[in-house]
This record gives structure tokens, C-alpha cells and sequence, in this order.
């Protein structure tokens, strides 16, 4: 896991962990909820939470294949050339 990917992943953790927290704390003091309406609040920030971490996922995917490193393509470049070479000479 990339430093970005886990700076990502607990600062969303964590604002949806504040955010749960603040919903809790408004439906207890202010807002009657029945007990159903604490259990939807939570399935309701997990999902968004999932939900938001799979988008960025696929997006960081996205990106990385279209920007991939030049020294690494070189490098693939030339693993393949001996590669190709060997099999041609086992054959």
C-alpha cells in the first residue's frame, strides 16, 4: 500500500467516523429516532464509506496505467528482448 493510499483510506475513515458520531450525537439530543433509524445511520456511512473508497480505487487504477514510468517501461522492455531471446534459443 502506496503512502497516498493509506493517508486516503484513514482520512476517510476518519471523517466518516466523525460524521457517524455527529449523527449520533443529533438523533439523541434533538431528533427522536426510533432504534431502526441508528442501525440505517450506520449501514447508511458504511456504504457511502465503501462506496467512496472503490471509486477512488478504480480511478487510482485508471491513472496508473496511463501514466506508467518511462524507466520501468524501458526495464519491461528489455526483460521481454531476453525473454524472447532465450525461448528462441530453447527452441
Amino acid at each position: 500500500m502506496k503512502k497516498k493510499d493509506f493517508i486516503f483510506t484513514f482520512g476517510l475513515t476518519l471523517l466518516t467516523g466523525i460524521l457517524w458520531v455527529a449523527g449520533e450525537v443529533v438523533m439523541g439530543l434533538w431528533i427522536a429516532v426510533p432504534s431502526w433509524g441508528h442501525i440505517a445511520w450506520f449501514a447508511g456511512i458504511v456504504v457511502v464509506t465503501l462506496t467512496i473508497s472503490v471509486i477512488h480505487s478504480l480511478k487510482e487504477d485508471e491513472y496508473e496505467e496511463e501514466h506508467r514510468d518511462p524507466k520501468r517501461e524501458k526495464y519491461e522492455r528489455k526483460i521481454n528482448k531476453r525473454r524472447t531471446a532465450k525461448n528462441g534459443k530453447e527452441q
